[in-house]
């Protein structure tokens, strides 16, 4: 009996020494006196202590679960306290070495807000969320402008920086326009003679027609005049006799060339006289009808050549300076998604539409299959032209606080500056820099607006620290 308790004590111990020889090889919590974690609820017992403040608490199990305040596992065991000295970083750094680093970085001048917040205190404190404030060291309140960003840190934050380079910045313009007829393609039909309308062709609004296409058949007792005059003074010229000015006083009436050859030649005066159309179109206005008598200048009908069409596109005020004669546009019809037509700026309007800060740019183009319509709607694109190279950087880049325009400047090895730029055009997603940076700087293109609250932090409390010269 007395062989067998040994035998069961000495089996207990070797189960002991196993577990703790496991744990000490595994990162297993070292058995406590009652078979738990240690008093610290840490994975190691031989750890050493952390210094410094809670940071938060982390699973006793190193599992990335944390608390801003103490708590417990679901079996009881409490999460481990992580203090200042032994917060985690992707900095890799030997044992020890950051308490070395904190010992060389001199004395404490103040604690800062850990948020950001223009906020210091003379003695460490925690914010209203429990945070601790961060300490400020002698030497790092540099008036360099300077920000010195561990490794750790620039990859934590997503810092991320490209050259700058010297390219052409295709701009472009979207803005809304309307079709509307070329004005040097549009003709009146009218009559310079009082006349009445015999006969009307059967045309209607929205035809076409063609050059010399009758339109009415007239009578005009003034033209009728005219014409018997002429015939006289082409016989009394038959027998020798002076010419007159009756074939002018024809002319100067509208007659058609047609018209006068055709009484040179009979020697007769028609009774009636066919007005034909000036040029090709389709028909606008319709304005007369069978029998109605038409005073000297009346419209009869209003022609236009759609052939060449005008677009008047509405660019902002803003945006004007952009635009060029001769500048390439796109335009394309709503009613019509998948078409598009090409052209180029003729004409910048001279004035700026008061109710909407816009000026009218014209742009002419060749009605392909007659589907651009007077008053149709359009979205215009257009383009800088040839634009030479320049400096530029990405939109994203530039900080505009409205009345600062800046970058911030990778000065390598962590270092970054804030500085000054002078902008130009805009397009493709970068804008051009006319002062302050040189081909190949490199510029934060990500998380550059954190990089520049450091920056505004840094310089905001060094204000606060250093006292007043006094005379």
């Amino acid at each position: 009996m007395k062989r067998i308790a040994l035998t069961g004590l000495a089996l207990a111990v070797l189960a002991a020494a196993g577990a703790g020889y496991w744990a000490g090889h595994r990162g297993l919590p070292a058995a406590g006196p009652r078979g738990g974690l240690g008093s610290e609820g840490s994975l190691a017992a031989n750890e050493p202590a952390g210094t410094g403040p809670v940071i938060y608490y982390q699973d006793p199990d190193r599992k990335p679960v944390y608390a801003a305040e103490p708590r417990q596992t679901g079996d009881g065991r409490p999460f481990r306290a992580v203090r200042a000295s032994e917060d985690i970083s992707f900095e890799e750094k030997p044992p020890g070495e950051e308490r070395t680093a904190q010992a060389g970085k001199g004395r404490i001048l103040y604690y800062r807000n850990p948020m950001g917040l223009p906020d210091i205190s003379p003695v460490p404190k925690k914010d209203s969320m429990g945070m601790d404030y961060l300490p400020v060291h002698e030497g790092e309140g540099s008036d360099d402008g300077v920000v010195k960003l561990s490794p750790g840190r620039i990859q934590r934050s997503g810092v991320r920086s490209e050259p700058v380079t010297s390219r052409a910045i295709a701009q472009s313009i979207r803005v809304p326009g309307t079709v509307q007829l070329d004005e040097r393609r549009v003709s009146v039909v009218s009559l310079r003679a009082d006349a009445f309308v015999q006969e009307v062709a059967p045309i209607t609004t929205g035809d076409r027609v063609s050059k010399g296409t009758r339109l009415a058949r007239i009578y005009s007792p003034e033209i009728s005049t005219a014409g018997a005059q002429f015939i006289t003074e082409l016989n009394a010229a038959a027998r020798g006799g002076p010419e007159g000015g009756a074939r002018q006083r024809l002319e100067n009436l509208g007659v058609p060339p047609e018209v006068i050859a055709e009484i040179e030649r009979s020697r007769k005066v028609p009774l009636s006289i066919n007005w034909s159309a000036p040029r090709d179109g389709i028909v606008l206005e319709r304005n007369v009808s069978d029998g109605m008598k038409m005073a000297a200048g009346d419209s009869l009908f209003r022609l236009a050549d759609i052939s060449m069409i005008w677009v008047l596109a509405d660019v902002p005020e803003r945006e004007l300076a952009a635009v060029r004669i001769g500048a390439p546009a796109t335009v394309r019809l709503r009613g019509r998604p998948g078409t598009a037509f090409e052209g180029r700026v003729s004409v910048i309007y001279p004035q700026i539409a008061e109710a909407t800060r816009t000026a009218k740019v014209r742009i002419e183009l060749a009605n392909r299959d007659g589907m651009l319509l007077p008053n149709m709607y359009a979205d215009v694109e257009i383009g800088s032209g040839d634009a030479s190279p320049e400096l530029a950087v990405p939109d994203s880049a530039v900080i505009d606080t409205g009345t600062r325009r800046l970058v911030i400047l990778d000065r390598g090895e962590g270092r970054f500056e804030p500085r000054d730029v002078k902008l130009g055009r805009r397009g493709d997603g970068m804008v051009a820099v006319s002062e302050g940076l040189s081909e190949g700087d490199r510029v934060v293109v990500s998380a550059n607006f954190l990089i520049d609250a450091e920056s505004n932090l840094k310089a905001a409390l060094n204000g606060f620290a250093q006292p007043e010269a006094k005379p």
